[in-house]
């Protein structure tokens, strides 16, 4: 279980600190191109999800390795499914359904590291 928690961990990790990282530091013309609800969204919110992204990074990464609130994994994971659950709606409420892929499969390694992490309590 905690090598499949590593995994799942590791790579949801890798992802938020990427797309994080962008909505973070690139600019609102640099990020419509492949996120076109940038538009609709203020740029300090898209920034704050950003920062969110990139904490739960940390999140699902730092307790497990240092052994200190392990149960902040969890929650960080949880955490992520919701986000990508709000992320599904925005997307299909603009009509966007081809883009809900990559949503629906967040969610699902996000509940999996969820599930996974609970191994760690």
């Amino acid at each position: 279980m905690h090598a499949a928690y590593w995994i799942v961990a590791a790579l949801l990790a890798l992802f938020y600190v990427y797309a994080g990282g962008m909505k973070l530091l690139r600019s609102q013309e640099r990020l419509r191109p492949m996120m076109g609800w940038v538009d609709r969204v203020p740029m300090p919110a898209v920034r704050l999800i950003g920062g969110v992204e990139v904490l739960g990074a940390l999140g699902l990464l730092l307790p497990p390795l240092t052994g200190i609130a392990v149960w902040l994994a969890v929650a960080t994971a949880a955490g992520f499914v919701l986000l990508q659950v709000a992320a599904t709606a925005l997307h299909l409420s603009r009509g966007e359904v081809r883009e809900t892929g990559l949503n629906v499969t967040l969610v699902v390694a996000a509940a999996a590291a969820a599930w996974l992490g609970t191994s760690w309590l």
